[in-house]
Formats: structure tokens, C-alpha cells, sequence
């Protein structure tokens, strides 16, 4: 019984490392910002922001403006999901509609 774990333990490690390697491709800052781009339309709560979204070495920066403090958050938890980024600098603002005009 002790042989059988002994076996199946570095089979195990093997199996976690062969899968793991695909995952450590570096990712282009095209590919993330079009991805972030895509999930930001996608997204129910930020949709309607004019935000824009630029990439340097996958640092996300993110700009524009949006209608509540809800959007501006949940841009920045849809960025930092994606695949290949490295940290999210948030510089949304919020403008509140019909706040111009006052």
C-alpha cells in the first residue's frame, strides 16, 4: 500500500507541473488589452462607461468616465482578472449625470 503512494505521489506532482507550464507563456499587453476591452463591453454594470484602456508590460491603466462609483470598482475587478496583468492603476472618474449642466 505504501508502494502504491509512493508512486502516485510524483505521477501526481508531474501531472500538477505539466499543467501548470502552458500558464507561465507571457501574454502580449495587445492581448490583455483587448481582452479587458471585451469584458468591459461585456459586462452589465460597466457597460456605458467611456473608459479606456491602455497597457504597459501588463500594468492596466484604466481612464475615462462613469456614471457611479459601482462601475468604477467593477472595472477594476474585471481588469485585474484577466490573464497576464500584473496590477491595475484605476484612474476612472465619476460624473454624475446632469452634474455639468449645474
Amino acid at each position: 500500500m505504501n508502494l502504491k503512494r509512493l508512486f502516485l505521489t510524483p505521477a501526481a506532482l508531474l501531472t500538477l507541473f505539466s499543467v501548470a507550464a502552458p500558464a507561465a507563456k507571457p501574454v502580449s499587453d495587445d492581448f490583455i488589452s483587448d481582452t479587458v476591452r471585451t469584458k468591459l463591453a461585456a459586462d452589465t454594470v460597466v457597460k456605458g462607461g467611456a473608459i479606456e484602456v491602455l497597457v504597459k508590460d501588463g500594468v492596466v491603466t484604466l481612464r475615462g468616465t462613469v456614471a457611479e462609483e459601482r462601475q468604477k470598482s467593477k472595472a477594476e475587478k474585471i481588469a485585474k482578472k484577466v490573464n497576464g496583468v500584473k496590477s491595475v492603476d484605476n484612474e476612472i472618474r465619476i460624473e454624475h449625470p446632469g452634474a455639468a449642466a449645474q
